[in-house]
């Protein structure tokens, strides 16, 4: 795959992220599930150029644009990229004067990185780790697709994996909006439905997918997730006995049993009923790892409506979806999900090519410094909507955004009171930095937030 830099400007550093909210719905199991494992539908988005859209849709979002941060902090931005032979540019990404656009310049700043494309990287060696059980054991079956366009259709990312119009994963509290029609994918099962279409039985996409998400050790805004699908004739289990689902469940089940015995070795291995919308049934493994069960991955056979929308007629499938990042910080003992971007040598240097499961040795141990930040909500404020707002100023430098306390005093006055905890990973902060930091924070939060400090 080729990226090539065209033209640089310089523009802030920090990487943005967005936490949950605490309504229930946000919290429902169907909700949960599919951000986790939506590893089925949705087609190849291969854009070339990006028009605004007229659009009644608005997003309350649009105004939380990043604060420029001081030099120290800078880094060059691509203003255009090409990934995969399409051009990118920058005004096409972060359009700041369309209402339904949410992306900031940070999350533009990680196109084009693709963790996964590099061999000596935790994310690219488990990814070649699993394209090594998949070859052994499907010899020439399985194609690979590691390149593909970040950026999709709401089509492609929502309908063709048959999410509920009014499925709270689409709204813009979770998802990066280009405009209107247009989002980065939430997963790898953004380009299902079109490889499904081009005639593909057998695949695995990999690549890097985007969501605004939470603050802390284990949540980033971008992450990798893969992709595998396998499409059965007639003729492959006319002969077993069994009906169709029944066979390529089976088949499903097998295969991934396989797969967590090549990554994590001989452990014990459960298989639990769930729910996705786009597989029926649908399943995770979970194995016994470290003393404790650990889930591994989701999966399913595939809506029978997905493939007649793909032309399949008469043929049935498996899929499954899987968190590179979950399963490496596991395999290599890294803490901080943060430390998958680090470019620190101490880091980067610790693991090579083909070696799956190297423990990561850590070479700091810097204090955390926590500081509180209390205020009045109004009832468009949202927790994603903090999140942003402080990764924006601090970038990599915050470690976790926790709610601490909320009440609700006799006149209907909601207060929360949110920890933040900064920590570098490389080096020692000076108080002079933290007490900067929060005091831009303080003042962002109330000036984009509609907020009330108290």
């Amino acid at each position: 795959m080729l990226i090539r830099v065209l033209s640089i400007h310089p523009a802030h550093a920090f990487r943005m992220a967005m936490p949950l909210s605490h309504s229930p719905l946000l919290k429902s199991p169907s909700y949960l599930l599919l951000r986790h494992h939506s590893f089925a539908p949705p087609s190849l988005y291969r854009f070339l150029s990006f028009r605004s859209l007229s659009s009644p849709l608005s997003s309350p979002f649009s105004s939380l644009s990043s604060n420029r941060s001081s030099k120290k902090w800078k880094q060059p931005i691509a203003a255009l990229l090409e990934i995969g032979g399409v051009k990118i540019a920058k005004d096409d990404v972060v359009k700041e004067n369309d209402p339904t656009n949410n992306v900031p310049d940070t999350i533009f700043s990680k196109l084009g990185v693709e963790l996964h494309r590099r061999d000596n990287h935790p994310i690219g060696i488990l990814k070649n780790a699993i394209y090594d059980y998949f070859d052994t054991n499907f010899p020439a079956k399985f194609v690979k697709f590691d390149d593909l366009c970040p950026i999709v259709s709401i089509k492609e990312n929502f309908d063709d994996v048959l999410v509920p119009a009014d499925h709270i994963s689409r709204s813009y509290n979770d998802t990066y909006y280009v405009d209107a029609q247009t989002v980065l994918r939430c997963h790898t099962s953004a380009h299902q439905a079109e490889l499904l279409r081009k005639g593909h039985s057998h695949f695995l996409v990999t690549g890097d997918v985007y969501r605004r998400d939470s603050i802390d050790s284990t949540h980033y805004p971008v992450f990798h997730q893969m992709e595998g699908v396998r499409v059965f004739s007639p003729d492959d289990w006319a002969g077993s006995g069994m009906d169709a689902t029944s066979y390529v469940a089976m088949d499903l089940k097998k295969s991934l049993e396989g797969l967590a015995k090549h990554l994590f070795g001989a452990v014990d291995m459960r298989w639990v009923d769930t729910y996705f919308p786009f597989t029926n049934p649908s399943f995770e493994l979970e194995i016994f790892f470290q003393e404790k069960w650990m889930e591994v991955l989701g999966c399913g056979v595939t809506e029978q409506e997905i493939l007649r929308r793909s032309g399949r007629m008469d043929g049935v499938a498996w899929a499954f979806g899987l968190g590179l990042e979950r399963l490496a910080m596991v395999l290599f003992d890294i803490p901080d999900i943060r430390l998958f971007w680090s470019t620190d040598q101490r880091f980067t240097s610790q693991f090579s090519e083909g070696k799956l499961g190297i423990k990561f040795q850590p070479f700091s141990k810097y204090p955390p410094c926590y500081k509180d930040m209390s205020f009045w909500i109004s009832d468009s404020f949202t927790e994603n909507n903090l999140c942003e707002v402080v990764r924006g100023i601090a970038g990599d430098l915050v470690e976790e955004v926790q709610l601490i306390d909320n009440f609700t005093n006799k006149k209907g006055m909601t207060s929360h009171c949110y920890r933040i905890a900064y920590r570098s990973m490389e080096r020692s902060l000076t108080d002079e930095e933290i007490n900067q930091l929060q005091g831009r924070v303080r003042e962002a939060v109330q000036s984009k937030l509609n907020v009330v400090l108290r």
